[in-house]
């Protein structure tokens, strides 16, 4: 029987109650020996990795609307935690997929009650590096499977993770995606990298020297583009713009706090809180598949608000928000993240365009 607890959609109480224990113990910006792994565990006890995982396995299958609302309110209480989460909800998508493969079977349900952890290592096959005349992580088909060689840069929970859905180019240009477990021959798990914000996420790289992947843990591929192909392929064009919604809300509640004793405060909230809101509609559109703008927009205009509203939160804040420990700070170090992650090219290049005061 479920618990009273447990989320089985946006509007049910128990995610309020989440959320309010999520802002209770958020990880320092710079810790990243400060994994959350009891807010994970939160989460999974609450149902939050049941929303991406099939009924078949155990999941609660939420459509992508439903993903999306839960997401704003998880990342307004706790990014780092939510970060996370859609590293380990892209995981749980490209394995449940997978039917050809023994995934499924023994990940998913140990996934969704929090007994194990997964999550993915792909950027590299959509990012700048995917251009590189030597891909940094190649694959080699054997007899027996694939043979994996190099690295997998930005792997977020690695030393947590029991496997991890790694992408891999062949010498033909094709791509697959193959679940590695992280105690296999030629598995290195790097040290964590120390990051502007979100250290306690333990992003960092995963090396592979001549690691035997075998045929049964393929997920996808071989094929062009394997990121692009399947239901696996989700929604991570909305997901960081999502995430930078939640923490703008974030910031923009402070500022409304702030605003009941301080009447100078009351303009700037109400513009920003209303162009939030037409963001949130925007995004919530595009969850439903109506094209009110591309992907990329909503990026662009995402992470203006998300770096605007935290600095104006550090402003109202003064210098208590500048001292380490206050949440202005740290929600201004975080929405840096949002200028790096998966940031296509005609984003920074846009955002650039802003910052130096030339954009339409």
């Amino acid at each position: 029987m479920r618990p009273d607890g447990y989320i089985t959609d946006p509007d049910h109480p128990g995610l309020a109650a989440l959320c309010r224990q999520l802002a209770e113990s958020v990880p320092p910006p710079d810790d990243t020996r400060a994994w959350p792994g009891r807010q994970l565990q939160a989460c999974a006890d609450h149902g939050v990795i049941a929303w991406f995982v099939p009924r078949s396995w155990g999941g609660q299958e939420w459509c992508e609307t439903d993903i999306v609302r839960g997401y704003l309110q998880l990342s307004a209480a706790c990014l780092t935690t939510t970060f996370i989460l859609t590293q380990l909800a892209g995981a749980c998508r490209r394995i449940a997929v997978a039917e050809q493969s023994v995934w499924p079977a023994r990940l998913l349900p140990e996934l969704v009650a929090g007994r194990r952890f997964a999550t993915v290592g792909i950027s590299h096959l959509s990012t700048s590096r995917r251009h590189l005349a030597r891909p940094v992580l190649r694959a080699e088909q054997t007899p027996g499977g694939f043979r994996l060689d190099g690295f997998s840069p930005w792997v977020t929970g690695a030393p947590h993770a029991e496997v991890i859905v790694i992408g891999a180019t062949l010498a033909d240009s094709r791509q697959i995606l193959v679940g590695v477990p992280t105690d296999a021959a030629g598995v290195q798990v790097a040290p964590p990298q120390t990051l502007v914000g979100l250290s306690a996420s333990q992003t960092g790289e995963v090396r592979l020297q001549g690691v035997q992947a075998a045929q049964e843990w393929l997920l996808a591929g071989p094929t062009e583009n394997v990121m692009q192909q399947g239901s696996g392929a989700g929604t991570g064009g909305l997901q960081t713009s999502t995430l930078a919604l939640g923490l703008a809300h974030a910031a923009l509640e402070f500022l409304e706090q702030e605003g009941g004793a301080r009447p100078e405060l009351a303009d700037p909230w109400r513009e920003m809180q209303a162009e939030h809101q037409g963001l949130c509609n925007d995004l919530l559109d595009l969850a439903q598949g109506r094209d009110v703008c591309t992907t990329d927009n909503l990026r662009v205009r995402a992470n203006s608000l998300v770096l605007r509203a935290t600095q104006a939160a550090l402003a109202a804040a003064k210098g208590a928000g500048y001292a380490a420990g206050h949440p202005a700070g740290r929600w201004c170090r975080e929405a840096l993240f949002f200028l790096v992650w998966s940031c296509p090219q005609a984003v920074v290049s846009a955002n650039l365009c802003e910052l130096a005061g030339i954009s339409d």
